[in-house]
């Protein structure tokens, strides 16, 4: 027999040419975005390999693809954007969006625009939201995809390391259904980007973002630099033996991946008792001092380089840690470990302008799972106590400015 968690569902947005494939239950969604000449079962084997529970999977097919090539235009961002951000709101839960190529630039608009119901991302062989800026020339190569069979074969192959023949044979006929017209509105679309690209995220969540290490196309230095950067709480990872299509060629891979990331995420929407880890990071992406006392104990000790004495109790370190996450200009959180109560946590940042800071967080939980201890060590010292002397300023008449340096004179202790 059957279990009623493992059944497909498909159901169609009201209104709409727009179906969504449902596995499994849970009280929130994994939801699949396919990339460029791709569709909806290019996850399927990552999908199979998932075992965090509490989660339902999703897949649909963009405008123009898949099952969807009779679909009407426009062809653009903001239209697969709407149409995925309309399954959101069918599903009524919260979510987190696994794109890859193409749709990672679609998940990041769906983020955006869906606020706190947005979980996470997990984007992988993601392209730069601005757009990879490929020359007319370049650019006109791929445009010219659309109903060529052998062409898409040999783009294929070239930026794929253990692509299995079944899989590229069918991804060749799934791509050569795309009409010439839709592949050039694709084209414009991972290539032109969207204005949105050119700033820091909007989305500021955590983010995981993967490719593939012998991806020719999504290069380190274009995931490094163009990509990472943008998001206030981003972990990246390379996927070894693979290319542009990661999930294809190594999907037990990238499934642990993604079972890695869940885990740190919040238990339910809405629960206080979190994954130290995961809720740190959420707290820091979010800003809030809300966040960060929704995982503390109510005698939380916060020891720091920044601060000349310890903080005692969870409203002045909540405080404290709102007050200092809006001093970064960017974080990114990219090792973590956990050994019985304690979660390391190491990290990177820029501050007043471009300053680079890093340090590790040790992170020490109760018996009931709420943080009771919070060490932070942060290099270099003259970094550290110029934003020690940045904390004292700003949370005057908050906190006692003696719990902090001032100007590279440490205030006095108790």
């Amino acid at each position: 027999m059957t279990s009623a968690e493992n059944v497909t569902r498909t159901e169609r947005v009201a209104d709409s040419d727009i179906r969504f494939r449902r596995r499994g239950t849970g009280d929130r969604a994994l939801v699949f975005v396919h990339g460029f000449l791709d569709d909806q079962y290019v996850w399927d084997s990552v999908i199979d390999g998932i075992t965090t529970q509490g989660f339902e999977q999703v897949q649909l097919d963009l405008a123009g693809s898949g099952d969807r090539t009779e679909a009407e235009g426009p062809f653009n961002l903001e239209r697969f954007a709407h149409d995925v951000g309309a399954v959101m709101v069918a599903l009524d839960k919260p979510f987190v969006l696994v794109a890859q190529s193409m749709g990672t630039l679609v998940a990041e608009l769906v983020a955006v625009a869906s606020g706190p119901r947005a979980l996470g991302l997990v984007l992988l062989s993601p392209v730069p939201l601005a757009g990879v800026g490929l020359p007319p020339e370049a650019a006109g190569q791929f445009r010219a995809l659309g109903g060529d069979a052998q062409g898409q074969r040999a783009v294929r192959r070239q930026l794929s390391v253990e692509l299995p023949d079944a899989e590229l044979d069918r991804l060749v006929v799934v791509g050569t259904r795309v009409s010439a017209s839709v592949v050039a509105d694709m084209v414009d679309c991972w290539n032109n980007g969207h204005p949105m690209g050119k700033a820091p995220s909007g989305y500021r969540g955590p983010v995981l973002v993967g490719r593939g290490a012998a991806d020719g196309f999504v290069t380190d230095e274009m995931a490094g630099t163009r990509v990472v950067p943008r998001f206030a709480s981003a972990e990246s990872f390379d996927v070894a033996d693979a290319g542009h299509w990661a999930h294809v060629e190594a999907p037990t891979a990238v499934a642990e991946r993604i079972d890695a990331f869940l885990a740190g995420l919040p238990a339910a929407a809405g629960n206080a008792t979190r994954g130290a880890g995961g809720g740190w990071r959420s707290a820091f992406a979010s800003k809030t001092a809300a966040d960060f006392a929704a995982a503390f104990a109510e005698d939380i000790v916060l020891e720091a380089s920044v601060l000349a004495k310890p903080l005692i109790g969870r409203d002045q370190v909540k405080a404290t840690m709102g007050t200092a996450s809006r001093i970064y200009d960017s974080l990114r959180f990219f090792r973590e470990a956990t050994a019985g109560p304690r979660t390391y946590l190491e990290w990177e940042a820029t501050a007043f302008g471009g300053a680079e800071i890093s340090g590790v967080t040790v992170l020490t939980k109760d018996d009931e799972g709420r943080i009771a201890h919070v060490a932070i060590h942060h290099r270099p010292l003259g970094e550290a106590l110029r934003f020690s002397t940045e904390m004292r300023v700003r949370l005057a008449g908050t906190i006692d400015p003696s719990h902090f340096y001032d100007l590279g004179r440490p205030s006095r202790g108790e």
